[in-house]
């Protein structure tokens, strides 16, 4: 990548000189045939290089791409692709809001627009919600925006091969499931389009997602002055499924990442809050649990007293967690 922006560069100087002794021989002429003195623009050569690296790696950001329609629902895409020549890998972001809300636009990670400028491409997707549909539906919408972005990855220079999805909440769930249930036909709707190709991804990172409903009410930390109840008809998780969770164990199973974990799982990386009073802890544990019993690579780090998207996970040293792991997997 740094030889790709020295070639860059060296042929911005270039170009640059050309364009500076054309400009002042044009205004040698100009001042001559005007009896005026000649003044020559100076070259900076620190300013050329700071204007090539931004051209460099000025991200080109293409909202609102339809990736699949189903009914009257268009589900739509954000990408936010490098400026330099790919192919790039490529970061898939789900929002959270609980199953019931959010947008994405919205993105918890806010470093990761940034990462255009290491040359990964970003995309952002929106799915069903639970007042739309519910399970499997957003699975199968997170499954076809795979598949749409591998189906489009030449046009976006996009690596098809090298894919990591993530998310926070509800979105971290989608990316666990999608990380767990890459070999799961069910759970596709191959309808929405490019059923040719692949859902599969190569690495998943979770921001305190749910991973067992069931077992969300046991693990909350105490103390929480107003703990989220799962086991409830009108809980997010209940809404989602159409049921509520005791009424429906089968249902409950099904729509759980920890039901399909196998040694053929990519590599995971797990971050939650041990203040979390809406999903709790034990989620994160339980996946990480299963993941490695399974033999699969994963990373689960718990934070001490960081409650549910917490602003304190945005420091320097978990930005450097994530930017190894997705170092590790896509490069």
């Amino acid at each position: 990548m740094t030889v790709g922006v020295l070639v860059h560069r060296d042929l911005f100087f270039s170009a640059a000189r050309r364009r500076f002794w054309i400009t002042a021989a044009i205004a040698t002429m100009v001042a001559a045939a005007f009896g005026q003195p000649i003044q020559q623009p100076p070259f900076n050569r620190e300013q050329a290089a700071q204007r090539t690296l931004t051209s460099v790696w000025q991200p080109r950001i293409v909202r609102d791409i339809e990736y699949a329609q189903v009914g009257n629902i268009s589900l739509r895409l954000d990408l936010y692709l490098p400026g330099s020549e790919g192919p790039h890998p490529l970061i898939v972001w789900i929002h959270g809001g609980a199953f019931l809300g959010g947008d994405k636009a919205r993105i918890f990670w806010t470093p990761l627009p940034n990462l255009t400028e290491r040359g990964y491409a970003i995309a952002s997707i929106n799915y069903r919600l639970s007042g739309q549909a519910t399970f499997p539906a957003l699975v199968q919408d997170a499954k076809a925006a795979i598949r749409w972005l591998r189906a489009n990855a030449g046009k976006y220079r996009i690596k098809a091969d090298r894919i990591v999805v993530g998310g926070e909440s509800a979105g971290g769930y989608l990316s666990a499931m999608l990380g767990t249930t890459g070999d799961v036909a069910a759970l596709e709707d191959l309808t929405m389009g490019n059923p040719k190709e692949s859902s599969r991804v190569q690495g998943v990172v979770d921001f305190f997602g749910p991973s067992d409903f069931l077992q969300m009410d046991a693990g909350a930390p105490r103390p929480c002055e107003k703990p989220q109840v799962h086991n409830v008809p009108q809980s997010p998780e209940s809404r989602l499924l159409g049921c509520s969770l005791q009424t429906c164990p089968e249902k409950v199973r099904m729509a759980n990442p920890i039901t399909y974990v196998s040694k053929e799982d990519p590599p995971f990386l797990i971050l939650h809050g041990t203040g979390d009073c809406l999903v709790a802890p034990n989620q994160s544990q339980l996946l990480y649990d299963a993941l490695r019993t399974a033999g699969v690579r994963a990373d689960l780090h718990l934070l001490p007293d960081l409650a549910h998207a917490d602003k304190l996970f945005l420091t320097d040293d978990n930005e450097k967690l994530v930017n190894a792991f997705l170092e590790s997997v896509l490069k």
